[in-house]
């Protein structure tokens, strides 16, 4: 007769505790970048939708032959938007995810306008390059010659 000594299957607390604590980490890892990615994702469909009522806007207001003074509305410019425009961020209709005044000023986020803005057109700053030290005659010594002071 053969006797096998039978083993019990499983796994035991400290493979257990290992693996809970390995996808653990994992998890803390993932998380935040996951919010992130998720934040990032949603402010970048939130700018590209402004820039879609903007431009309904502009196209709204040149084919009516409309100043920047002009006051707008969204019955106005819905039938230049291809399709309902909501701020990822929580909007459930055009009139709680933007807000529109007059043609001349760009749209606005209601739900996160710290983030969620345009780019402002035309403000780039540029910063000149500082001038070498010298009159800019290459040889660096202001002018003098070398005589006195």
């Amino acid at each position: 007769m053969n006797h096998r000594a039978t083993r019990p299957s499983g796994f035991t607390l400290i493979e257990t505790m290992i693996v809970a604590s390995l996808i653990g980490m994992l998890a803390a890892i993932a998380v935040p970048n996951f919010i992130r990615s998720r934040t990032s994702a949603h402010t970048s469909t939130c700018i590209n939708n402004l820039r879609t009522i903007d431009y309904a806007i502009q196209q709204w207001a040149l084919e009516e032959k409309k100043g920047s003074n002009t006051t707008v509305q969204f019955a106005d410019i819905s039938s230049y938007l291809k399709s309902s425009v909501l701020c990822p961020a929580g909007g459930t209709s055009f009139a709680d995810s933007y807000s529109i005044t007059v043609v001349g000023s760009q749209p606005l986020c209601q739900r996160v306008p710290a983030d969620h803005l345009l780019p402002q057109a035309g403000l780039e700053v540029v910063t000149p390059s500082p001038a070498p030290p010298g009159n800019g005659n290459g040889n660096g010594n202001n002018g003098h010659h070398g005589h006195g002071p």
